[in-house]
């Protein structure tokens, strides 16, 4: 799939470069399978400094107290970014991640550090298996779920995986990343 792919990944990497001046990918930390953290490789779809920004737009969250961050209108996005991200392209990237075993095609998707830092114990059930690229509430909405129900989906798959579910799950993110809805 990464030979396949390999175009696109040349296309989008020239596109961000040649635009915004910085490098093609954003490397951060992710929280997998029993809280173990990898490299999380997107293609960059924001401003070089998103992170220090965020910390200033932290209280205009779409998702209000959510121990998730989202905006909609992110000013953050660069034009390319917007396009590569309604589209899920940038995040075509983990599929290293995939090939590696750090993550799977289907599960849950893995979090960052600062929201694992606020979950609840609850909460953490989502990181007792190997997360993935598409999961319930991406397939169901994306962005739009809130964060509980995010929770309450991926224990749900945890509860209830196959291999059946997942072959379903990835036949469902092809809607649901061609049409876009829920991504920002």
């Amino acid at each position: 799939m990464l030979l396949t792919l390999f175009p696109i990944f040349l296309l989008v990497g020239l596109l961000i470069k040649i635009t915004d001046k910085g490098p093609a990918f954003f490397i951060q930390k992710r929280v997998g399978r029993w809280g173990v953290e990898f490299d999380f490789p997107k293609f960059r779809s924001m401003v070089m400094n998103a992170e220090e920004i965020k910390d200033q737009l932290l209280d205009q969250s779409d998702l209000g107290d959510s121990i998730t961050f989202k905006m909609k209108h992110d000013p953050r996005v660069t034009w390319i970014g917007r396009i590569i991200r309604k589209f899920s392209i940038d995040e075509l990237p983990q599929l290293w991640c995939v090939l590696k075993g750090d993550m799977s095609l289907v599960g849950p998707r893995p979090p960052v550090p600062r929201e694992v830092a606020e979950y609840t114990l609850k909460d953490r059930r989502r990181l007792d298996t190997t997360p993935g690229l598409t999961c319930i509430w991406q397939v169901s909405g994306r962005s739009d779920i809130p964060f509980d129900k995010q929770v309450e989906l991926d224990v749900q798959y945890i509860e209830s995986q196959s291999v059946a579910m997942n072959l379903l799950l990835l036949v469902k993110t092809i809607p649901a990343v061609l049409l876009g809805k829920g991504s920002y």
